[in-house]
């Protein structure tokens, strides 16, 4: 033999068991529903997941059962993951905003024999249990009820527990996406992938965790795994803030209270924070960092939050890559840069991480060039990226170079950096010409007086598409189509110019907070303009 490495496997146990020994007293908080908090660190999270695991043992449960929770983001949840995990089992994370009917189809095909849930949940679980055909245990994360708490489970074991040993490659997470047809599908995670993912994820060219940050995850932890947070942040040692509600109002005061210094979330709760902070105090507290991702944030947003010191992370993925698929890096003469020049590099989804690949192809399969301009379908692969959907019969969806096809349309710069064009299904096509609708309603934010906006195509007889803007009003503003397309006249092409703008009281938006397109095409399909 010539020597060589150990052969450890790479299992979530291991990041607690790290967090624990050397950052044991490192805070996690929890704010409450009720409006109560709650205070641990990570040596009691792994505590209190070493006793869970024994109860889920005792409730009959084995490796590779799936174990669900239906839940917000608190402490309770995370002991949870990391103890059903920890047994063998898989965490299967729900969003509870989705439909009914997709619920009850999520579990049963996910065949889950345990479902936690909060205490506010639990007129929807009353809902669903008769028509759940494996769930044999509904437990309580918080308040009190008819079944048994989280904390009366762990409080009976003495946390005298040997993590289950396996091979790293082994299941431990589950989440199903909401796709645009058929019933929603399931992204298998792994020991190994997690792993390696929340590694990268810390990195000081991705999210730049350590010991000293204070992560406050608004990105709820059933929406991919939270962006792999309670994971990279065990391995850093953050400290990290919870809140079962997000709201602007209790998020701001926990940005304030706990000297948040990094969060993540999607660009619909950042608007709710700005509107809170412009009706009371515009202070970002110790904020150094925000990662922001799920849809693209607009301009305006990160130009806010740059004046104002913050680091601003754009991010893109999806529940299919873990979710990390490319991260906003600064280039090395990011200081020479003037602040325009800046904000045009933040506005793109950024670069990828080690471990990541990606391309753009054309409609024939050929690999585009990354000079900025070919703009194609976005592929991906790496070690953290779907290979095949769960308990799926149509089989891999990947092919013999396993290159998964996103479903976006994006251009690659020279230096590497991606640029999201619009989904498919999204880019709205005028004349044999393609018009981003990401891009146009992002710069419509950014007029005065515009709380939302969306684009989309509707009929035209002579340019086949035409844009069709969508506008949700801020309270009291005093604005008309006219000043809105007035507005877009110098941030975008003359020929995308919406060809009508009509304002409505709200747009719709899927359970994770972006705004749903596939029902306003639907709402729309008939419409017909005025210049048709």
């Amino acid at each position: 033999m010539l020597g060589g490495m150990q052969d450890a496997p790479l299992r979530i146990s291991n990041i607690i068991d790290h967090a624990a020994r050397e950052h044991g007293a490192r805070e996690i908080v929890t704010r409450w529903a009720d409006g109560s908090t709650t205070r641990s660190n990570w040596a009691g999270i792994a505590g209190d997941a070493r006793k869970f695991s024994q109860a889920l043992e005792k409730l009959g449960m084995k490796k590779g059962d799936r174990i669900a929770t239906f839940a917000m983001n608190h402490g309770h949840h995370l002991a949870a993951w990391y103890g059903i995990s920890g047994m063998g089992g898989v965490v299967h994370t729900i969003n509870p905003r989705l439909f009914e009917e997709q619920l009850v189809y999520i579990m049963n095909h996910a065949e889950d024999r345990v479902l936690l849930f909060d205490k506010a949940f639990e007129p929807i679980i009353a809902g669903l249990k008769d028509q759940l055909k494996t769930v044999e245990h509904y437990i309580l994360f918080d308040g009190e009820g008819d079944y048994p708490t989280f904390r009366e489970l762990t409080d009976a074991e003495d946390g005298n527990f040997d993590w289950v040993e396996g091979d790293e490659r082994e299941p431990c997470g589950l989440c199903y996406t909401s796709g645009t047809t058929g019933n929603p599908k399931g992204v298998l995670y792994e020991h190994r992938s997690n792993v390696i993912h929340a590694i990268t994820e810390g990195q000081p060219d991705a999210m730049n965790l350590s010991q000293s940050s204070v992560m406050l995850p608004i990105v709820p932890m059933f929406h991919a795994n939270a962006w792999g947070l309670p994971f990279a942040c065990a391995v850093t040692g953050s400290k990290m803030v919870f809140s079962a509600v997000n709201d602007g109002e209790v998020l701001h005061n926990l940005v304030l209270d706990e000297g948040v210094t990094h969060s993540a979330g999607v660009p619909t709760v950042w608007l709710a924070m700005f509107q809170h902070m412009d009706a009371n105090t515009v202070d970002y507290g110790k904020l150094e960092m925000v990662v922001i991702g799920g849809s693209a944030a607009p301009r305006a947003m990160i130009e806010r939050l740059m004046k104002a010191g913050v680091y601003v992370l754009h991010a893109w993925g999806m529940t299919e890559t873990s979710p990390i698929g490319t991260i906003g890096m600064r280039p090395p003469n990011w200081d020479d840069l003037s602040f325009d020049q800046k904000v045009d590099i933040i506005c793109k989804q950024g670069r990828t991480p080690f471990g990541i690949e990606i391309r753009v192809v054309d409609d024939d399969g050929n690999e585009l060039p990354r000079d900025g301009e070919s703009s194609g379908s976005l592929h991906v692969r790496g070690p953290w990226v779907l290979d095949q959907y769960f308990q799926d019969e149509s089989g891999k969806c990947v092919g013999d170079d396993n290159w998964f096809d996103t479903g976006d349309v994006a251009v690659i710069h020279p230096d590497g950096t991606m640029q999201i064009t619009d989904r498919a299904k999204d880019v709205i096509k005028s004349g044999g010409e393609w018009i981003s609708s990401i891009e146009l309603e992002n710069a419509a934010v950014g007029c005065p007086g515009v709380a939302e906006a969306a684009a989309v195509g509707v009929y035209h007889p002579k340019w086949d598409e035409r844009p069709l803007l969508l506008i949700v009003k801020k309270d009291g503003a005093d604005l008309s189509g006219e000043d809105v397309v007035d507005y877009l006249k110098d941030k975008v092409a003359k020929w995308w110019l919406p060809d009508e703008v009509k304002f409505v009281g709200e747009l719709p938006h899927t359970a994770t907070g972006k705004i749903l397109k596939r029902a306003l095409r639907d709402e729309y399909k008939d419409y017909r303009l005025e210049t048709a």
